[in-house]
């Protein structure tokens, strides 16, 4: 077993991506950075910076250190770690922060274990600590995903999207958690809406996979979940409707919310980028004055998922 210090950087994700409920997600490049080392079985120490960090729990209870102490118990290891986070992303927004923080813990103790789970299992293992595994196949695999369930096990499809890809995210200074958003769900849906959005999930997958500006659009429209989550989200109608103005191709609650993404596609990611400045410029001036909104920011998407810097 390593038992020098290892470092693992996660992205940030969105999920659902409008239509693609449960199932899709995006990597985003804003980095959530875990740094671990082996220490005494029992032993959990955990230190923050950045993002949420007043809110991060301390010892065993991190969700950084329940990650590693899972995969140390599937590896057969009894040990304990000093672990180092610093947060880019912001806490309990919808733009997976938890799911970086298990994929951080999971990664970084597989490396200190000598690796003893290869990629798949750590999915696998990630989508039952989160509970879901949208966010976390976009965190450790990068680009876009889609999730399926098959037998009980999760599954993921990956793909690195041919064109450029940008987003614009109007982040909220308030969280929303995952459970509330959740309950706000009903337990069944008309089979109309479930139509549409089988429908306009098709639509940006392709989009996506493509780069079909056109496609991506219609694609994020959804009546699965935005329209009960807007009870707690109550000026999502509002942003999402300047993001468009501005030029986005896309808008849509990201993840549960309460954060509002604009996707923007071009020929690249450089074309993308450009492309996506300038939606930020004008969403900017449509939102001024809003209370309880960030400015927009442009993330470029992240190519290559959770990686060992060292």
């Amino acid at each position: 077993m390593e038992s020098s210090a290892v470092t693992v950087r996660v992205p940030a994700s969105t999920a659902n991506l409008g239509s693609g409920y449960d199932s899709f997600g995006l990597a985003l490049a804003l980095h959530n950075t875990v740094r671990a080392a082996i220490a005494a079985p029992g032993v959990w120490e955990v230190a923050a910076a950045g993002e949420g960090a007043s809110h991060v729990r301390d010892g065993a209870h991190n969700l950084v250190a329940v990650a590693m102490a899972r995969l140390f118990a599937e590896a057969g290891i009894e040990a304990g770690a000093v672990i180092a986070c610093d947060n880019g992303i912001p806490f309990g927004r919808g733009l997976g922060s938890s799911s970086a923080a298990i994929v951080g813990g999971l990664m970084a103790a597989n490396e200190l274990a000598d690796r003893p789970l290869h990629p798949e299992a750590l999915f696998r293992l990630a989508a039952e600590i989160e509970g879901h595994p949208d966010n976390v196949a976009a965190a450790l695999f990068g680009g876009f995903t889609v999730c399926w369930s098959e037998s009980g096990t999760p599954r993921a499809a990956h793909v690195d999207p041919p064109g450029g890809i940008a987003a614009v995210v109007v982040v909220s200074d308030e969280p929303l958690s995952t459970r509330r958003a959740r309950a706000l769900l009903p337990t069944d849906v008309p089979h109309v809406d479930a139509a549409f959005d089988a429908g306009r999930a098709g639509l940006l997958a392709i989009g996506i996979a493509l780069g079909r500006r056109d496609l991506i659009g219609p694609g994020m429209n959804d009546r699965l979940h935005e329209q009960y989550r807007a009870v707690a989200v109550t000026d999502l109608a509002d942003v999402r409707a300047a993001l468009l103005a501005a030029g986005a191709d896309g808008a849509a609650l990201s993840g549960a919310g309460p954060s509002v993404i604009g996707l923007v596609a071009g020929e690249d990611d450089a074309d993308a980028h450009a492309r996506a400045e300038l939606v930020a410029e004008r969403a900017a001036v449509l939102l001024e004055g809003r209370p309880g909104r960030r400015a927009p920011e442009v993330i470029a998407l992240d190519r290559r998922g959770a990686v060992v810097l060292s």
